[in-house]
């Protein structure tokens, strides 16, 4: 588990110790005796599996790729997370992957563990056959560890719908008779997969936005007008006004939350910049969303890089380097990219007050505390990003039943989960002086220290 998971998951472990009322039954050396075992199997996996996946090039050579399949904990249910490809891919990134995963799901109730897998690939200089290849590899080499009711994987940076269509069918030659709707979430439509499932991630995370400065502020505007200081005064200054947004990584997730903030009636914001791995596009007066992404589209993912290709459709905007969109003056900044990009070298150039994590783990330990003291507001990933394993969740439902929901009715149970959640956090966050990553961190835990103590696995 990396340092900064560990550590808040043990700040979390001694605050629990500490509180008489949770887990009341446990006293003395017991307590202390459960709440070692519980930081134990906590801070380390339940199984990693690793492999070498051998791949016939199309222009001959013959390659090994590494592949993980790390399961965490299995407390609440199946291993539960996606398949990231991408060329930094290593065992501790992909545990570490595994053990947010087990949070995430504790946080948001839902009824699975934490697993996560990888592949050491960039997919831009693998042709579709050889992606084709590597998919129904994969499947191969874990096949015994993935089911239904065992592992099921879904898509991450880098894989999408298409490869989860890809290792489902493998997965069902491999496995002739047994139920395979499940094996794989993320899917397309066709296959089994969920309306609304390839934008659920985004959606949840602009959702998280809006609903703290529309939804709850405005029920709870009494009760934070008395704690005037800190975070709730952030969050205060905020509501209701004209908020500058900016959306660092323009691909699945940071494409959709910038959509939805460009289409939302209960926030007054505008989109002035967004990025991706080449560029950053800034307009102060607010960008054309949905001409962008429709650029995208036609142009392998990636955004405009010139003036002369902004101007063919139509796109008013400045060509900043691609880092810039941390530095710019801003409201709000939602980061959609990869880990690690607000850290303790350049923190102190952010200006956004309220920071959103679309991605996993873009802020590290030391730039969050610093930010935090500064009453900046992180919205964290545990808690930002879950739209996508939740609806993952509904999908496998539907898989099970076979039957569908329509996307209105997923996109209503997604903002109904995600504001069950936040409604359990936030009143504690605003009224405490942690993090609200801590406190986010705190529940997900508890919840988790709860189901292992009641099926005896802490003695």
């Amino acid at each position: 588990m990396a340092s900064q998971t560990g550590a808040i998951v043990q700040q979390s472990l001694q605050q629990l110790l500490s509180t008489p009322s949770f887990l009341p039954h446990l006293q003395g050396v017991q307590r202390t005796q459960a709440f070692t075992s519980l930081g134990a199997i906590l801070s380390t996996p339940n199984k990693i599996h690793k492999s070498f996946l051998r791949i016939a090039l199309d222009k001959g050579d013959v390659v090994r790729i590494p592949a993980y399949r790390i399961q965490h904990n299995d407390t609440l249910g199946p291993y539960k997370g996606g398949i990231r490809f991408h060329e930094t891919v290593n065992e501790e990134e992909v545990t570490n992957l595994a053990a947010l995963m087990t949070l995430k799901n504790a946080l948001h109730e839902v009824p699975f563990g934490g697993g996560k897998g990888g592949v050491a690939i960039n997919p831009r200089e693998y042709s579709v056959r050889e992606l084709y290849q590597i998919c129904k590899k994969y499947v191969q080499y874990f096949s015994d560890v993935l089911g239904p009711d065992k592992d099921i994987p879904a898509p991450d940076v880098g894989s999408g719908q298409r490869e989860m269509d890809w290792m489902m069918a493998e997965y069902k030659s491999i496995h002739p008779g047994q139920p395979y709707l499940g094996s794989f979430t993320g899917k397309s439509v066709v296959n089994g997969g969920s309306l609304g499932r390839r934008e659920a991630t985004g959606k949840g995370v602009y959702f998280t936005l809006n609903y703290l400065l529309s939804g709850f502020l405005k029920e709870n505007s009494a009760e934070l007008a008395d704690n005037s200081g800190g975070f709730a005064a952030t969050a205060l200054e905020h509501s209701g006004k004209s908020l500058r947004l900016a959306v660092q990584g323009f691909g699945n997730v940071g494409s959709v939350a910038a959509l939805e903030a460009y289409n939302c009636k209960d926030l007054d914001n505008k989109v002035v910049a967004v990025s991706d791995r080449n560029k950053t596009l800034y307009n102060p007066d607010g960008l054309d969303i949905p001409t962008l992404i429709a650029y995208v589209a036609d142009n392998r993912g990636d955004l405009p890089v010139s003036q002369d290709e902004l101007a063919a459709v139509g796109i008013n905007a400045e060509i900043l380097e691609r880092e810039a969109i941390l530095y710019l003056e801003l409201d709000v900044l939602v980061l959609a990219a990869l880990e690690d990009q607000i850290r303790k070298d350049n923190v102190d150039r952010i200006n956004a007050r309220i920071v959103v994590e679309g991605a996993n783990a873009p802020v590290t330990g030391e730039a969050d505390q610093i930010l935090s003291e500064q009453s900046v507001i992180i919205i964290p990933d545990i808690l930002a990003n879950a739209g996508g394993v939740i609806v993952s969740y509904f999908e496998w439902l539907q898989g099970r039943e076979t039957q569908f929901y329509t996307e209105e009715e997923i996109s209503r149970r997604l903002h109904s989960k995600m504001k069950a959640t936040m409604g359990a956090v936030l009143p504690l966050y605003f009224q405490g002086n942690t993090t609200l990553r801590r406190q986010c961190y705190t529940h997900a835990v508890s919840k988790l220290a709860t189901s292992l103590y009641l099926q005896g696995k802490l003695y």
